[in-house]
């Protein structure tokens, strides 16, 4: 996997993946690109929220969407690493199995998910939480 971080102005920069695709990041001072540490938060809930829907689809389950919230808790002093990521899953279908969100959501923490799995061997607190709604 590789990429290239390329500083645009101030505070502004483009990181591009190896993939092709790029986002504009910045220092927090114009708010006009997303911030460095939103995008592990960004990340973790992205590879989580995948894992958890291809297991689902695997499952059979008929689901119809799924999001992850995300509340990431950082020291007030720099540096500012995460201490501890809430997340929460929510996914809605029709006559889905609680037991299968509940499964595939522990897979994705335990298993799959390599950006949060990282994250908790760094020392981040990880918690991870789900709502079945019917559609």
């Amino acid at each position: 996997m590789r990429g290239k971080v390329t500083w645009v102005r101030d505070v502004m920069f483009v990181g591009e993946a190896g993939s092709g695709n790029a986002v504009v990041m910045e220092g927090g001072r114009s708010n006009n690109g997303v911030r460095p540490m939103e995008m592990i938060l960004l990340g973790v809930g992205g590879c989580a929220a995948y894992d958890v829907v291809s297991i689902l689809q695997k499952a059979r389950q008929n689901i119809i969407s799924c999001h992850c919230e995300l509340d990431g808790a950082r020291p007030d002093t720099g540096p500012s690493p995460f201490e501890r990521i809430d997340m929460e899953f929510v996914v809605r279908g029709c006559g889905l199995k609680e037991s299968h969100v509940a499964r595939a959501v522990r897979l994705s923490a335990e298993k799959y998910c390599s950006a949060s799995i990282m994250l908790r061997n760094a020392g981040v607190e990880i918690v991870h939480r789900y709502r079945v709604e019917e559609a």
